[in-house]
């Protein structure tokens, strides 16, 4: 006779079930840690809790593939007596670092012991199933042995999924040109200095860095890393863009306070000035060998079109992008095949990939998202007949970049972030947040730490739990972060030696340039009123408590922030006609 089962609560219930959610969300990937499943990595400094795998977007499979998480994000956890440890630092009071300590060096943060996972050796004579295997034995030897060398609680936060590896393989085996984005705010942190040496040393492949995002950054700034840049690495092709220029923008950029302030118009046009640049940079590169002239006939065909509504731009993706289905296998180059150039794109989450594309193009090819990760495998979309993009997901290379600042680049996603605080904290150092955010302190005190900040936000802001009705300060730390990883709250890293040769950067013959890509006007730094410091999620959010801190889905994309009320405006003269002088060439 079968045993009767055994009534339990509801209570027990819900228990069972977020251990069995647990269970599947630590379960190791396929790939990684096919020999060591039952191995468990603990942090060094005598701390016995074991080091497990934090998944992120991770979707729990009905029917036992892991196809559908292949691409999951994957980093290693930190251990609850960290988390301790972060939060005791974020109560102690806010001491003020020197401008100089803002300077970095991108030797420092990626040690020649870290390199990055290259696809081991390959001949037709491997079978498909060996030559996976090998890759697997080679990429966990390659992550046991950084364990090994480096003490977990320096190394930096790396990708640790294998098949977005392999993505990146492919690309620059598919790639004539390899073409690194980094944000102009971080880019020593985004430029590893062994993906140049193997792209130009073992590949032997030309390399273009693009610094994005010049409009967040000062003139002088842009110029200073543009020169460190080629001072450092001599074989690298230096192209500036922004898929902001001034045009594309409505009103003022800078507040009262020094924050930066983007109303973005409804119809864009296309950025011309970065498409320019790097078309004369491919130019130069290919020479005679391919006729790229298609695309500088697309720029002067489309410098003077604006941006039609997202429904008219959706009808054109299927003409212009082609999914390449999920292949990583070896591919062997043949240099501008088929007569086409082939440039791929690479760089770390939330650089901008998605929107330079879109950019380049016109109009909306690639779906854009504040989620890093959101590109999961690369396409290809052609630009013109003769050129086409290769855009490889975002790669979080190895490195001991401090988490806070990962969390800054946009390298870590936010709402994953199990303490916000030191963040602040680290912002708050460099930054004087209590000026620029308007705010009372919440003890009247004349000392400032990163709770006092995020409590003083909630306080302005309303941010309440939802229980208590205490200060939210945990959102209020959330909300502080997202508007640094827009930009709002705006923090530039800055060469070596960049302070004591401000006045040589300001009056360098390179600022026209800059200045021309950014197409700013004169009236743009002029201050405006308080009402501009609110971020675009605190006015769309008035609800939630601590936990309530969910990531922007694939819809809320950069263009949720346009500003309609001028789209039908004419642009400003500044902005028109910037080509008239190609133009003149036919």
């Amino acid at each position: 006779m079968p045993q009767r089962k055994k009534p339990f609560s509801g209570k027990a219930k819900k228990e069972q079930l977020k251990a069995k959610k647990q269970s599947k969300q630590n379960a190791p990937q396929e790939g990684y840690g096919a020999r060591n499943r039952n191995r468990t990595v603990k942090p060094s400094g005598g701390d016995n809790e074991p080091r497990q795998i934090q998944k992120f977007h991770y979707c729990p499979s009905k029917d036992g593939r892991s196809d559908r998480n292949r691409y999951a994000l994957q980093f290693y956890r930190e251990s609850n007596a960290e988390i301790k440890v972060r939060k005791e630092e974020a109560c102690k009071t806010i001491d003020v670092v020197p401008e100089e300590a803002l300077e970095i060096d991108s030797k420092e943060y990626f040690p020649k012991e870290l390199g990055f996972p290259k696809r081991p050796h390959w001949s037709y004579d491997i079978s498909t199933e060996a030559l996976e295997a090998r890759e697997i034995n080679y990429f966990n030897d390659y992550v046991n042995n950084i364990i090994e060398k480096f003490d977990l609680k320096n190394l930096g936060f790396f990708e640790l999924n294998l098949e977005t590896w392999r993505q990146l393989w492919r690309v620059l085996e598919m790639s004539d040109i390899v073409l690194h984005i980094v944000d102009i705010r971080f880019p020593a942190h985004m430029f590893p200095p062994s993906l140049y040496e193997y792209v130009t040393e073992t590949l032997k492949k030309d390399f273009i860095l693009v610094l994005n995002k010049i409009d967040l950054a000062p003139a002088p700034l842009v110029v200073a890393w543009k020169k460190y840049f080629e001072k450092n690495y001599p074989n690298l092709h230096i192209a500036m863009f922004t898929t902001l220029p001034g045009y594309n923008l409505v009103g003022t950029q800078v507040n009262r306070a020094g924050l930066q302030v983007r109303k973005r118009r409804g119809k864009f046009r296309l950025a011309a000035e970065g498409s320019q640049q790097l078309f004369e940079v491919c130019k130069s590169i290919v020479g005679d060998n391919l006729d790229i002239s298609s695309w500088q006939n697309k720029i002067k065909e489309e410098m003077n079109l604006e941006y039609e509504d997202e429904e008219d731009e959706k009808v054109e993706i299927g003409e212009t992008v082609e999914m390449k289905s999920v292949d990583t296998s070896f591919f062997e180059h043949e240099k501008y095949k088929n007569g086409v150039l082939t440039i791929g794109c690479l760089g770390q989450p939330n650089v901008g990939k998605s929107s330079l594309i879109n950019a380049i193009m016109g109009r909306k090819v690639v779906s854009v998202s504040r989620t890093p990760g959101h590109t999961k495998h690369f396409q290809t979309i052609f630009l013109t007949p003769n050129v086409r993009l290769c855009d490889c997901p975002g790669l979080v290379f190895p490195s001991v970049t401090p988490k806070v600042l990962q969390v800054l680049m946009g390298s870590f996603p936010i709402a994953q972030l199990r303490e916000p605080f030191t963040t602040v904290k680290f912002l708050g150092e460099r930054l004087d947040l209590p000026n620029m955010l308007r705010i009372q302190h919440p003890e009247d005190d004349d000392t400032w730490c990163a709770m006092d900040i995020c409590d003083g936000w909630a306080k302005k802001r309303g941010f309440l739990t939802a229980k208590a009705a205490r200060l939210d300060s945990y959102r209020a730390a959330n909300d502080l972060l997202r508007m640094a990883l827009d930009g709002k709250i705006c923090l530039c890293l800055r060469p070596p030696g960049y302070t004591n040769k401000k006045e040589y950067w300001t009056s360098h013959p390179d600022m026209e340039k800059v200045k021309w890509i950014q197409a700013k006007s004169d009236d743009s730094n002029h201050p405006v009123d308080d009402k501009d410091y609110l971020s675009d999620e605190s006015d769309n959010d008035v609800a939630g408590s601590a936990g309530d801190h969910k990531e922007p889905s694939d819809e809320d994309s950069e263009e949720d922030e346009e500003e309609n009320s001028d789209s039908d405006g004419e642009l400003p003269k500044y902005a028109q006609n910037k080509f008239a002088a190609l133009a003149e060439e036919d």
